[in-house]
């Protein structure tokens, strides 16, 4: 204990500050899980459903900063990203620092709070679930009533 209260001494006096929460500030580009509201991970981008699914709902994330992986190659989607949330005035950060990895699952696109929101479901599948398709189901013919059969003649 007296080691810790020496190196928290120490590094105060160097002007070094601890970061709070290192593996979840890598995991989520320098933010917080508690600030995120969707994510879409390096794999996904590259799905022209869930891209045109978090294009069209932009208009949700007013208020919210949107950062993206630096490190990752654009497939076109970043770019339309980065132009549709100029025109709406959405800000957004690319981050080319440790945090952005390439991996599959590691995040390639997040829209981030500036206080906790604690959202339980930020993955971009759960938070705009994909419709079901709608069949129209053939009318159900009905039985002729009483008096049609009355007077129905053949």
């Amino acid at each position: 204990m007296t080691e810790d209260l020496e190196q928290r001494v120490a590094n105060a006096a160097q002007g070094i500050t601890p970061q709070t929460k290192p593996d979840e500030r890598r995991r989520y580009l320098g933010s917080l899980r508690e600030r995120v509201l969707v994510r879409m991970n390096n794999q996904e981008i590259n799905n022209p459903d869930l891209t045109k699914t978090f294009l069209a709902h932009l208009d949700d994330y007013q208020g919210y900063t949107i950062l993206v992986n630096g490190n990752i190659a654009d497939n076109g989607f970043l770019g339309k990203l980065e132009g549709q949330a100029s025109q709406k005035n959405i800000p957004f950060t690319l981050v080319n620092n440790e945090t952005a990895k390439t991996g599959p699952e590691d995040s390639a696109v997040l829209v981030v709070a500036k206080e906790a929101i604690n959202k339980p479901r930020i993955e971009i599948g759960q938070v705009y679930p994909p419709e079901f398709p709608t069949e129209k189901l053939p009318e159900p013919k009905k039985k002729p009533g009483f008096f049609s059969r009355l007077f129905h003649k053949e």
